[in-house]
């Protein structure tokens, strides 16, 4: 089992701290099962063309930086190559500053184990943490691997510097609201996710991409998969992780998304 990045340094009263769903999504991402998928699909070429640019791992709301810092730091272990590029996304500015030094330090700690600092053998290269709505900093087609854990809880409204449409709306600097970014997905939990979805085809690898979403049985999983299935005979929806146990109505899933091959 891959050890846990640490996130001490984290100040948790502006940043959501790591939960059930972040190491869903860490047990997902390590399970033999996506392992073997990840390292099939950008592993070593073994014979294929040598020519091939360096995947691009996103996580899109990186809160702390526990699993960027996860996938970034194993890079070797769960994708069978070392040079992978990763990049984080957060609208919360406190979460961006703490991702880049979660993933730092994980870094570190995996080449002190190696007890070789001075080459990164095994792990990917950060190549920083962008405060910004979801994939608005993002190139066309440019993410190999997009991670979100998305604000899934189903509430009256979305307390957030964007409205549904995408349109800015009125944000306080207080602390709760930068920490209600983190979890209030409006109607169903999922004003935030339908406007990542919409986005998915568009900054995806059209050859290579894929996606992991995580949600929640309020989030109607089995509509959402259904609805992505219908954007065409390429679009392929699995779930590949759920949560072991209930927490009260907080039942979750990990659904991986891509075009078929």
């Amino acid at each position: 089992m891959l050890p846990t990045p640490s996130t001490s340094h984290v100040d948790f009263d502006r940043v959501y701290e790591p939960a059930e769903d972040s190491f869903l999504l860490l047990d997902t991402l390590s399970s033999s099962k996506e392992v073997s998928f990840l390292t099939q699909r950008f592993g070593p070429l073994k014979g294929r063309n040598a020519e091939r640019s360096s995947p691009l791992i996103v996580e899109i709301g990186t809160g702390s930086g526990v699993v960027l810092a996860f996938l970034t730091a194993y890079a070797q272990t769960l994708f069978g190559i070392s040079d992978i590029l990763s990049l984080g996304i957060d609208i919360n500015q406190y979460a961006c500053k703490a991702s880049i030094q979660t993933v730092e330090e994980a870094c570190q700690n995996v080449n002190d184990d190696l007890q070789d600092a001075s080459r990164p053998w095994g792990t990917g290269f950060l190549l920083t943490s962008v405060n910004g709505d979801l994939t608005s900093a993002i190139r066309p087609e440019s993410v190999d691997v997009l991670i979100f854990n998305p604000p899934y809880v189903p509430t009256s409204g979305i307390p957030t510097a964007f409205a549904a449409n995408g349109e800015k709306q009125a944000c306080s600097d207080a602390d709760s609201d930068m920490l209600s970014l983190s979890y209030a997905g409006g109607m169903d939990g999922m004003e935030v996710t339908n406007r990542l979805l919409e986005q998915l085809p568009s900054v995806l690898n059209a050859s290579r991409g894929i996606a992991y979403i995580l949600l929640c049985k309020q989030n109607k999983p089995d509509e959402v998969a259904q609805r992505i299935r219908q954007w065409g005979t390429p679009w392929m929806v699995d779930v590949v992780g759920q949560s072991g146990r209930q927490g009260g109505w907080e039942k979750l899933q990990v659904l991986r998304i891509r075009r078929g091959s």
